[in-house]
């Protein structure tokens, strides 16, 4: 029977991540997605505080002039349209002050108010130049952290749910703030020496991380298919590293390898331990016994190399992969890291079940991470869990 090549990696897990990120762009965009009450709503309150103050005074006393506040608050939010519009309303809200409360009679006043009426022009002028330019490196921004994140996003497409014998399903999501993107990464291979699971995270962030991520999933993409051990395939990628990363940069990873029945092996390099949950509940982290180097470090080690180690994992069991973004993620009132382990097992126990099960059981710990966090990640987010069937439930 033919070996079907597939090679998928996580984009976001559902639909529902792609119009988050989405709305933070906008948001970054210059709020293009708040109506533009809500964005006026900064220089209406500037005009209803000079008011309210001017009346407050009494009418011997003249603060209509504190309108000139106005351009300079409308500046942050609004377009320049809508900044002149709002200016304008400024300039009426103060003439009625004058005419009506203050009943600006003086000569001495009315010269006054004649060089404030002009600086409260050309300070509206300036404030729509100034509104226009924000707009701009706003867009520009924007622009530039969408094609940061899409080139991220090339390495990762949306994955089958079934490779080889295995089930699985992923949570992918990016950083909240835009600007910072990571190389958090992960491929699943079908190979000739049995399915091959990549995890990884790559040091640092932004385009750097993303070229290194390239590197990565490009050498095991290829060594995956060549080696027949998976500490071959680690030592491939951690040869093709040296090439064509720079200096000091690593990965931290982990390999895994499964056949149609029995353990699965895995390779840790500093990565993040898996997580096997049984149809009970109860977790376990599969600490390595002889855990080795990230990926771009392993020249220190003066000997030895990467080992495999094989651990028992059966039908009725669900296995957590997933980078330091989550077990790092602080919750939004302790400052704790996420439990990931003390939470993991009564959220995806039932996942073996069907494919079903298993995209809920990602969802479920996905929503359970945000509920500590408190809706937001400071940093990427990989979430992968598998389970293996037993051939008669294929």
């Amino acid at each position: 029977m033919p070996i079907r090549r597939r090679d998928r990696a996580a984009a976001t897990g559902s639909d529902d991540v792609p119009s988050t990120r989405r709305r933070g762009a906008l948001l970054a965009a210059d709020l293009q997605d708040v109506s533009p009450l809500l964005r006026a709503a900064p220089a209406l309150v500037a005009i209803g505080l000079v008011t309210l103050a001017d009346l407050l005074a009494g009418s011997g006393t003249y603060l209509a002039p504190l309108m000139v506040v106005v351009p300079s608050v409308a500046a942050l939010t609004l377009r320049p349209r809508e900044l002149l519009m709002t200016c304008l309303l400024g300039l009426l809200v103060m003439f009625a002050l004058n005419r009506y409360y203050d009943r600006v009679t003086v000569p001495s006043d009315s010269r006054f108010l004649f060089g404030a009426t002009i600086s409260y022009i050309v300070l509206s002028a300036f404030s729509a130049f100034v509104a226009e330019l924000r707009m701009r490196r706003a867009a520009a921004f924007a622009a530039v952290s969408s094609v940061a994140e899409a080139a991220q996003r090339a390495l990762l497409s949306q994955p089958d749910p079934v490779v080889g014998p295995l089930r699985l399903s992923v949570r992918y999501v990016s950083a909240a703030d835009a600007a910072r993107i990571g190389g958090d990464l992960y491929s699943v291979l079908d190979t000739p020496h049995g399915t091959r699971v990549l995890v990884g995270d790559v040091r640092g962030k932004g385009l750097g991380a993303v070229q290194t991520a390239a590197v990565v999933l490009g050498a095991f993409r290829e060594a995956a298919y060549d080696e027949e051990r998976l500490p071959d395939v680690a030592a491939r990628i951690e040869a093709s590293m040296h090439r064509h990363v720079a200096d000091g940069e690593f990965t931290t990873a982990l390999f895994a390898e499964f056949h149609a029945s029995g353990p699965v092996d895995l390779v840790h390099l500093g990565h993040v331990p898996p997580i096997r949950v049984r149809a009970d509940g109860r977790a376990e982290e599969l600490e390595a016994a002889d855990p080795w180097l990230p990926l771009g470090l392993g020249d220190l080690a003066t000997d030895g190399a990467p080992c495999s180690t094989a651990v028992p994992f059966g039908p009725q069991e669900v296995l957590v992969l997933c980078t330091d973004g989550v077990i790092e993620a602080k919750g939004r009132r302790s400052g704790a890291f996420y439990p990931l382990a003390e939470r993991v097992g009564p959220l995806v126990k039932d996942g073996w079940r069907s494919l079903t099960d298993l995209d809920t059981a990602v969802a479920r710990l996905y929503a359970d991470l945000l509920a500590h966090t408190g809706g937001g990640l400071g940093d990427d987010a990989l979430l992968l869990l598998i389970t293996r069937p037993a051939p008669s439930a294929r």
